[in-house]
C-alpha cells in the first residue's frame, strides 16, 4: 500500500507506463482497445486479457484456439516460434518469420513477452510477399503459420522432423 505521505510524482515514477512518457511525433496512444500491426492485433490494456486467439492465413480461413489450451513454446530466432496447445487433441503451431521479438514502436508490445505470453495478442496474420516487403526491417512478419494436430507423441515428433528439425528433441 502506498504511504500518503509519497508525492504523486513520485509514486508515479516508479511504473515508467506511468511516468507521462510522451509518445512517437508528440501524440498520445490509446490506453484500452484494441491496436495492430500489420502482423498481429493486440490489446493495448496493461491488465486486458484475451480468451483466445486467431490465427490468420492468406487464403482467408482462420484458426482460435483458446488461451486456456496454451502450452509451452519455443523461440528461434532463426527458425521461429512454436507454440503447443493442449485441449481434445495436441495441436503445434509453427509460426516463421522475422523480428518476431521486436517491440511495435510506442506500444510497449511485442509478439511473445509482451503478447502471447500475457494472453493480449487477438490475431497472428500470415503476411503476403507484398507485405513483408513494405514493412522490411522495421518490425515483425510473418511469412507462414503451419498448424498441426495430434493424437500422440510419436506423430508429433515425426511431424517436428519433417517441418521443425530445430525444435525435435535429441534422439534417445
Amino acid at each position: 500500500m502506498q504511504d500518503e505521505l509519497t508525492p504523486h510524482t513520485e509514486r508515479i515514477s516508479g511504473n515508467p507506463h506511468l511516468s507521462g512518457r510522451m509518445p512517437p511525433q508528440g501524440r498520445k496512444l490509446p490506453q484500452e482497445g484494441e491496436g495492430a500491426c500489420p502482423a498481429f492485433g493486440f490489446l493495448r490494456g496493461l491488465h486486458e486479457r484475451a480468451s483466445a486467439v486467431e490465427f490468420r492465413f492468406q487464403g482467408g480461413n482462420s484458426v482460435w484456439f483458446p488461451y486456456s489450451w496454451l502450452g509451452t513454446w519455443k523461440f528461434d530466432p532463426s527458425e521461429g516460434l512454436l507454440i503447443k496447445f493442449s485441449g481434445d487433441l495436441i495441436y503445434l503451431v509453427l509460426i516463421r518469420g522475422s523480428n518476431l521479438d521486436r517491440m511495435i514502436e510506442g506500444s510497449g508490445i511485442d509478439l511473445i513477452r509482451a503478447g502471447l505470453q500475457r494472453h493480449r495478442v487477438l490475431f497472428v496474420r500470415e503476411m503476403s510477399e507484398a507485405d513483408i516487403a513494405e514493412i522490411g526491417d522495421e518490425g515483425p512478419t510473418i511469412d507462414s503459420i503451419e498448424i498441426g494436430e495430434f493424437e500422440s507423441h510419436e506423430a508429433i515428433k515425426e511431424w517436428l522432423r519433417t517441418h521443425a528439425p530445430a525444435f525435435c528433441p535429441p534422439p534417445e
